[in-house]
């Protein structure tokens, strides 16, 4: 059977890296976007190119309903899904929690931790054994954020991160016996558009260096992590929340 992988936000970022190396991996990929729809066309072409097989298929990822679409256009493009990436992320804008409105805060609730949820019941309902299915991996990104709290940046992202981590733990043990993996990556300083978005342009270049590394990863070493916990390599991890930080 041939491996599918959906990769959710993959136009951009840690989520193109990711697409870009599933593909070299033998993965038949499902670039997710939510509006980008030229960065995943772009993306799916390069990995064609190459003489992979990859579809840009649209979903707001924070919708349940538009979760389910997705899978099904997936399997419909390249086959029955096999592993999952829950990439999709947005922080809002920085500041302070009593600055913030609900609204920000709700999005970010909602894309960084009810999409992974709503994407992995999905792919649960789809991959276990007790349901029929073929097994399979799920990762989720996290963020080193989870465990450090961002005070005085984006304090409800990080909770929201936090969430994700719990998520992970227990669904790997509620789905260890059905053929399903599920494990999550948290990356520390990564060299994405994620904090321009947010209104700090010169965070990167401000605080990377002072980090244990001194430097910010690129996506693709990002990637790497999640790629070998999507493999056979991987066979015995699960529940894992791997920090991929430069010592952060």
């Amino acid at each position: 059977m041939d491996e599918v992988l959906i990769v959710t936000g993959a136009s951009r970022g840690i989520g193109a890296a990711t697409a870009r190396l599933g593909a070299a991996r033998g993965f038949s990929v499902a670039v997710n976007y939510s509006r980008d729809r030229a960065g995943a066309e772009a993306i799916a072409a390069e990995i064609e190119a190459r003489g992979g097989r990859a579809a840009p298929l649209q979903a707001d990822v924070s919708d349940d309903a538009q979760v389910r679409d997705l899978f099904d256009a997936a399997e419909a493009a390249l086959g029955p899904v096999t592993a999952l990436v829950n990439n999709a992320g947005f922080s809002g804008p920085s500041g302070r929690l009593d600055a913030a409105s609900a609204a920000d805060i709700r999005r970010v609730v909602e894309v960084n931790y009810l999409a992974t949820v709503w994407c992995c019941r999905e792919a649960v309902r789809r991959l276990s054994t007790r349901n029929g299915g073929p097994g399979g991996a799920i990762v989720n990104l996290s963020s080193g954020a989870a465990s450090l709290g961002s005070p005085g940046a984006y304090v409800w992202y990080a909770g929201a991160k936090g969430a994700v981590d719990s998520f992970t733990l227990g669904l790997a043990k509620e789905v260890a016996r059905e053929g399903i993996r599920v494990n999550a990556v948290a990356p520390g300083f990564v060299d994405t558009g994620i904090h321009a978005d947010s209104g700090m342009p010169r965070r990167l270049e401000e605080e990377a260096p002072k980090e244990p590394l001194g430097r910010a990863a690129a996506p693709g070493e990002i990637a790497e992590p999640i790629l070998w916990l999507l493999s056979p390599a991987a066979s015995f991890t699960t529940g894992a929340v791997l920090r991929v930080a430069g010592g952060r």
